[in-house]
């Protein structure tokens, strides 16, 4: 692996670097791109700061907004978005490479919450991977999903109208919660993401920059 991009410090976002360690792989001086607060995080925790010590990682500094230029034409920038940052800040990436660009926002807390307009995003860019971790609220029973804040897709869709139908086609929701319909093939979910013109990411999908 050439290097990894880390976006926040919740679970499922950079539990894998313990894959790099020395009871795994062993790995030696992997880059990892972190904002400050997630580099600190990693820096004075265990078992994270083990693989420093090991230098099984190497941390690479992002910065809110600063591009990161990297072999075959290809750019990262990080993007500052509001989201529960209980341990570090929560970054998106805008990637540019040599032909076509994306936008990868896995967690928010609402587009509302933005200084940005998603949909502004949506334009300038091919494809726009976005937060999709639950399709509509009380698809948690029994719990309180304002205190787990994600725009729902339902909601995505309804901004989003207003897209001309190419703008929506670059439109891909991912980061799908186990409960989320759409991980059911077949399912009205599925069949109403794509029938107001947006795409859902299913494993392998690769899309050229």
């Amino acid at each position: 692996m050439d290097g990894v991009f880390l976006t926040h410090a919740h679970i499922g976002h950079y539990t894998g670097l313990m894959h790099f360690g020395r009871e795994a792989v062993g790995a030696k001086d992997i880059p990892v791109y972190a904002m400050p607060i997630m580099a600190a995080y990693l820096s004075n925790n265990g078992p994270w700061d083990q693989l420093l010590r090991l230098q099984n990682i190497q941390l690479m500094p992002l910065a809110d907004g600063v591009p990161v230029e990297l072999n075959g034409g290809l750019t990262v920038t990080p993007i500052q978005v509001p989201h529960r940052q209980e341990y570090s800040e929560t970054v998106g990436f805008r990637i540019d490479g040599p032909n076509k660009s994306a936008v990868f926002i896995p967690d928010i807390d609402k587009w509302g919450d933005w200084s940005t307009d998603i949909r502004d995003v949506i334009r300038e860019v091919d494809y726009a991977l976005l937060d999709a971790t639950f399709f509509a609220d009380g698809e948690l029973p029994g719990r309180d999903m304002s205190a787990i804040k994600h725009p729902f897709v339902a909601e995505s869709m309804a901004l989003f109208d207003e897209l001309s139908d190419a703008e929506r086609a670059r439109v891909i929701f991912i980061h799908m919660n186990h409960t989320n319909p759409l991980l059911i093939d077949g399912s009205p979910a599925q069949s109403e993401v794509e029938k107001r013109g947006f795409r859902f990411a299913k494993e392998g999908l690769r899309l050229p920059l």
